[in-house]
């Protein structure tokens, strides 16, 4: 029979978050959002617990976990606070991943322990300014002069890339035309300080305050030929792959925010009263909040089957779009539902649900747009 309780080992790890959650990130998150600081010394202790290196072998720094691992971390993450979340989401699957994914021997050994402990984040280079969802339409170059590679263009949007443990960013580039136009796409690691490779001022956002979002550019950049993350000409394909399983995690956190809802709608409508009865009385609420916890559960159920299949080795793209979608669409409706139900409370940021609120929107833009999902979706069913 399908059984979908938690092993031992999954539900130790799942507690062990969920207080950190609450003891560590809860009492300071807010001020933090607030003053628009990122968590140095959240993301430091979360490091020490090895969450940076859930997913990856004990070998390299790891904890010798797997994806699934990762993903119910982000859940019980974000369902205190998204911006710490997306800095761990970011950190593994689109600042470490792709070195363990594509890397050489010798590129993991050198990034992946640091990377692992949370002593070093990476970046993910792919959006640029004038591509967003169409991220085949790079614009950034590189050349190579001997054994280097110079490089040139922008990046934007680009999380844990400006902060003092940053180390580098593995940039798409296109590194040759073909006769018929097609652009080879590769991918190069970039290093931090490196000469010509300019970190813009932070972004002013709507929300996820708390984590690090920059533009990058390169001038006449030149890192060693080795940089090279993979094979020539694959590193569109490498990214895009990165994207497939990102898009399972950013459904775990999606859920993790959409059960933050549900859970500070229950505290406050026992506490609230109106016109004289506790409005947790009124069938109203009882039936949004009845909403919000049905959205919850079908998105955990999405993202579990995505993961299950990720990590059985089977083709799990469909599946990991079906949860994306679904998962962020919950997000955002139990944000505005919660927000709802708190009134004009709910608009003072002083209670958690407005960070909701203002963090929501996001889960249906990045890494992949609902619209973007879609499309992937009917591809898949043979639609066109």
């Amino acid at each position: 029979m399908i059984d979908f309780r938690l092993d031992e080992e999954y539900e130790a790890l799942r507690k062990t978050v969920e207080d950190f959650a609450h003891a560590e990130v809860a009492p300071v998150i807010g001020e933090l959002y607030e003053k628009e600081e990122f968590p140095y010394a959240i993301v430091a202790k979360m490091g020490e617990m090895g969450l940076f290196g859930l997913p990856f072998p004990e070998e390299f720094g790891g904890m010798g976990g797997d994806y699934f691992a990762l993903c119910l971390a982000l859940e019980e993450l974000a369902r205190v606070d998204s911006s710490v979340a997306i800095t761990l989401e970011a950190g593994v699957s689109l600042g470490a991943m792709p070195i363990y994914r594509f890397g050489s021997q010798e590129q993991k050994e050198k990034w992946l322990p640091d990377l692992c402990a949370g002593t070093a984040l990476g970046g993910f280079g792919l959006t640029e300014p004038g591509g967003g969802s169409d991220a085949g339409a790079t614009r950034t170059r590189a050349s190579l002069d001997g054994d280097e590679w110079v490089v040139n263009g922008s990046k934007a949007f680009i999380t844990n890339s400006g902060t003092d443990i940053t180390r580098f960013v593995t940039a798409t580039a296109v590194t040759d035309v073909m006769e018929n136009g097609r652009k080879e796409i590769s991918a190069i690691l970039i290093p931090s300080g490196t000469p010509g490779f300019e970190v813009a001022p932070k972004y002013s956002k709507v929300g996820w305050n708390c984590s690090d979002t920059h533009e990058l550019s390169f001038s006449d950049v030149r890192v060693p030929a080795e940089n090279l993350i993979g094979v020539r000409g694959r590193g569109y394909a490498q990214f895009l792959s990165i994207l497939d399983e990102g898009r399972v995690a950013i459904a775990a956190l999606s859920v993790g925010l959409a059960q933050g809802c549900v859970d500070e709608c229950l505290k406050y409508v026992k506490d609230r009263v109106a016109f004289g009865k506790r409005i947790g009385e009124y069938q109203a609420i009882q039936f949004k909040i009845a909403d919000m916890e049905v959205r919850t559960h079908t998105a955990r159920l999405a993202y579990y089957q995505a993961a299950s299949k990720m990590l059985r080795g089977e083709p799990f793209k469909k599946e990991a779009s079906i949860a994306k979608l679904v998962a962020s669409n919950a997000a955002m409706d139990n944000a505005r539902d919660a927000t709802q139900i708190f009134g004009g409370y709910g608009f003072m940021n002083e209670y958690p649900v407005s960070r909701f609120y203002r963090d929501a929107k996001i889960l249906e833009i990045g890494e992949g747009t609902s619209e973007v999902q879609k499309m992937l979706i009917s591809r898949h069913l043979g639609v066109s």
